[in-house]
């Protein structure tokens, strides 16, 4: 909630007596209305409630918002399914200096479960709800972005793209579902598909996790710029 207030995308706080008082500094200037704890249960999502809940606006902008001026670092989601994993990813992308991620379909990025796991990075980045990956890549054409598809047969390997500079440029990542990867209209239209080297006997990474090395291998290369 501390992040959502920062924000400023907070419409209204519902909270228990004793979340009042334990919360009072995180509440100051806020018109918390008193609700009951078995009120408060009600409206969580968690199996240990708080106490604390609050009404928020939406903050997801739009495509052109999010690409004026042009970013440096953007993380695109085709269809995900797991709230849990857009949610870490979009955590991911914040910690790792990008501008913007792009929800292309899939989960709801409102959902409780994706909200928590951003751990308040929800708010602290452009957030884009864009169904059209061809939109997406259009933009980032036009931004002079190159685009990079992550999947587990590309012919680029990340290593080699840290290596060449690739990564040190204005950057769109576009990261599958867990289950089924990118459609293969994505992979073929984006500049790079990138595969992820395993050094060990792994079969593969799992989504958040690829996500995270590929958003810090470019994080490294624009702070080495």
């Amino acid at each position: 909630m501390r992040e959502a207030l920062r924000a400023g995308a907070v419409l209204e706080v519902f909270a228990t007596a004793e979340a009042i008082t334990r919360h009072a500094d995180l509440l100051a200037g806020t018109d918390a209305a008193e609700i009951s704890p078995k009120s408060a249960a009600s409206l969580s999502e968690t199996v240990s409630p708080q106490g604390l809940v609050a009404v928020c606006r939406r903050i997801d902008v739009s495509l052109e918002t999010a690409f004026e001026p042009v970013p440096r670092l953007v993380a695109v989601l085709v269809e995900p399914t797991d709230p849990g994993n857009a949610g870490t990813i979009l955590r991911t992308a914040d910690a790792a200096g990008a501008d913007a991620v792009v929800l292309a379909g899939g989960v709801d990025v409102y959902n409780g479960k994706a909200v928590r796991a951003s751990a308040g990075s929800l708010f602290h980045l452009d957030v884009v709800l864009e169904n059209s990956t061809a939109r997406v890549l259009a933009a980032a054409r036009a931004g002079g972005c190159t685009t990079l598809a992550t999947t587990g047969s590309g012919a680029s390997d990340l290593d080699d793209l840290a290596e060449d500079g690739t990564l040190a440029r204005r950057t769109v990542w576009f990261f599958g579902s867990e289950a089924h990867g990118l459609p293969e209209e994505v992979v073929s239209a984006a500049d790079h598909a990138v595969g992820v080297p395993i050094y060990g006997r792994a079969e593969s990474l799992n989504l958040a996790a690829a996500a995270a090395v590929c958003l810090y291998a470019s994080a490294r290369a624009h702070r080495a710029r």
